[in-house]
């Protein structure tokens, strides 16, 4: 009896799997992982079921190529080992193909769905319009419309002239987009017909201008690259239509081997220009999908000290969103980012460098397999361990407290124990969490699904 209640107890204090050990298409714990082209992990045989039938799970997936992920393979085992999970088996390849169709099936009907949905929307707006129209005079709707063409024709007006400009003329012209040296149309019939080449011309403008990019940017010139990359990061600095229309499969090709070019001034202001792209927000997960991150990495080991500044910038960027985070680590972002917070480094590496890189590994280390990444390589020696002073400090406070419990910190710290940290590093995980202990409830119920006592019991002894 004593057995079997032992065994309840076990069964029932699982942990459920953090959610990037397991595969979003079959929704277990991944055995055989591989990390696509595009940056996701999956359970291999899904990802093999979905090229047969040629369905992409997820939208902007590239199944191209399939790499084995050792690492977060091996998080997944020693997870399974620590919480007394048996261990994820392969998943057969019949089973994945009918897992894959059951959710090809699901996806068509919930099309069907949204088709439906889609028209009875489009009812209802046509008859709101129809009433709206029925409210407004027509002598209303004629000053509406001409303030409205108005806006676009002196808005063309400006950058109608830069179809046959330079590179170098380009952020002039846009500066002057407000200009008021065209008056407005006066009749309707004038403005319609404005309205149609404005809209022609300012879509060839934003062509003609990516095009001319590109041009330069591949030109075996020095000169041309250079001006090409400064026009680049002027342009984004603070335009956000021009961050969008710019981050181009195509475009980012082209400037990524300047990225690591050795000329100071194309490095520098390449990287500069990544930054500003990377600054809106759809564009952080094309910039990894382009194959940006390794050039990064090769500059922050060695670039230019203003590149290796704007390098750490673009990683901590790229870092924020949350598809990227296992992308960087796979690819070997956290050994270059704990490096540059490393002793040995301190009077090589400007201090805008260590913030950004500090920022950088704060959000990788959100994902568990990046987390496991630093610990086994030293965790960035001195600099860990004055965070862990400063943690020790908020643990014996409540409001300090509470965050780190909020923020998985007693998990954390337990982790960084199993895996053998030494020395203050080790001294100061079982501060941190002493100083939760105190008077708390809450810690009591973390602490024994964390496995608290057991890694106590193996510090104490000295295992």
């Amino acid at each position: 009896m004593g057995v079997g209640r032992r065994n309840w107890w076990r069964a029932s204090s699982r942990k459920k799997p953090p959610k990037e050990f397991v595969c979003s298409i079959s929704g277990s714990l991944m055995a055989d992982p591989v990390i696509v082209a595009s940056g996701q992990t999956f359970e291999r045989n899904c990802i093999q079921a979905c090229k047969k039938l040629g369905f992409v799970p997820l939208s902007k997936l590239d199944l191209s190529t399939l790499i084995p992920n050792m690492a977060i393979k091996a998080t997944i085992l020693e997870w399974c080992d620590t919480h007394g999970v048996d261990r994820p088996k392969p998943l057969g390849f019949a089973e994945a193909e009918r897992i894959v169709q059951s959710l090809m099936a699901d996806k068509s009907e919930e099309q069907k769905l949204d088709k439906e949905e889609d028209k009875e929307r489009i009812k209802v707006s046509e008859t709101e319009l129809l009433n709206s129209v029925a409210e407004n005079p027509p002598l209303k709707q004629q000053q509406q419309e001409q303030q409205q063409l108005s806006h676009l024709y002196s808005s063309s007006s400006s950058s109608s002239s830069s179809s046959s400009s330079s590179s170098s003329e380009i952020i002039e012209i846009n500066n002057n987009n407000n200009s008021t040296d065209h008056p407005p149309p006066t009749t309707t019939t004038t403005t319609t017909t404005t309205t149609t080449t404005t809209s022609s011309s300012s879509s060839s403008d934003a062509y003609l201008d990516e095009e001319d990019f590109i041009a330069k940017l591949r030109s075996p010139l020095a000169s041309e690259q250079e001006e090409a990359v400064k026009s680049l990061r002027h342009l984004t600095r603070s335009n956000e239509a021009s961050r969008h229309a710019l981050c181009t499969p195509r475009l980012l090709a082209s400037l990524r081997p300047l990225l690591i070019s050795r000329y100071g001034e194309i490095q520098t202001n390449s990287i500069a220009a990544l930054v500003n792209l990377s600054l809106h927000k759809p564009n952080r997960v094309r910039i990894v999908r382009a194959g940006i991150v390794p050039c990064l990495i090769d500059s922050l080991k060695g670039g230019y000290p203003e590149s290796q500044e704007h390098a750490s910038g673009a990683l901590f960027s790229l870092a924020l969103e949350e598809e990227n985070k296992m992308a960087i680590g796979v690819l070997g972002g956290l050994p270059p980012l704990l490096h540059s917070l490393s002793k040995s480094t301190s009077t090589s590496k400007s201090e805008r460098t260590r913030q950004d890189s500090a920022s950088a590994l704060y959000h990788l280390t959100l994902v568990q397999s990046n987390r496991v990444k630093v610990v086994k390589l030293g965790g960035g020696g001195d600099m860990v361990g004055r965070a862990m002073l400063v943690l020790c400090n908020l643990a014996v406070c409540g409001e300090g407290r509470a965050a780190m419990m909020d923020g998985n910190a007693v998990e954390v710290f337990v982790g960084m124990l199993r895996e053998g940290v030494e020395g203050a590093v080790g001294e100061r995980c079982v501060a941190a969490l002493w100083g939760m202990s105190l008077g708390s409830l809450r810690f009591r119920a973390v602490a024994r699904e964390a496995g608290v006592a057991e890694v106590m019991r193996r510090v104490a002894e000295g295992e």
